[in-house]
């Protein structure tokens, strides 16, 4: 078994498609989306989007997306208001590593993390989670006060 990656990428992971970069702008720029849920194709040896979330779409809607034993990366839009009452919006990217995935799997997706994050710019907070309490909304919401 090998766990070498091949292409352009290999010492920083996988390569970001445009499709994956355009999704993710349309998140920031047009809220046309409040998630996007993002997996590695190792045929295509880069990141694609797998799923993307309305904006009427909840936090829910977003945890139940992500698979219970396989890694991916998120984004996801939380919008809340501060103390001062005033509306704020925080980008998250999220590294969904559950413990029962498969070591391959989490290792691929941690040595493209960096990567993925650099071609996503602009995110505000990031949050590495083996587990749904890791990353609940309560954790979302500390972090984004």
């Amino acid at each position: 078994m090998s766990f070498r990656i091949r292409g352009p990428n290999a010492s920083s992971g996988m390569g970001v498609a445009d499709h994956s970069k355009n999704t993710f702008m349309e998140l920031k720029k047009k809220k046309v989306h409040r998630y996007v849920i993002f997996k590695i194709d190792e045929k295509k040896n880069e990141v694609v989007v797998e799923k993307t979330g309305g904006p009427a779409e909840n936090y829910d809607d977003f945890a139940e997306s992500l698979p219970e034993n396989d890694c991916r990366y998120a984004v996801y839009d939380f919008d809340f208001v501060t103390s001062e009452n005033c509306q704020k919006s925080k980008i998250f990217f999220i590294a969904w590593s559950p413990a029962i995935s498969r070591i391959r799997s989490k290792m691929l997706y941690a040595t493209s993390k960096d990567s993925v994050k650099r071609a996503l710019d602009d995110v505000h907070y990031e949050i590495q989670a083996t587990d749904p309490t890791e990353m609940d909304l309560e954790v979302i919401r500390d972090r984004a006060r």
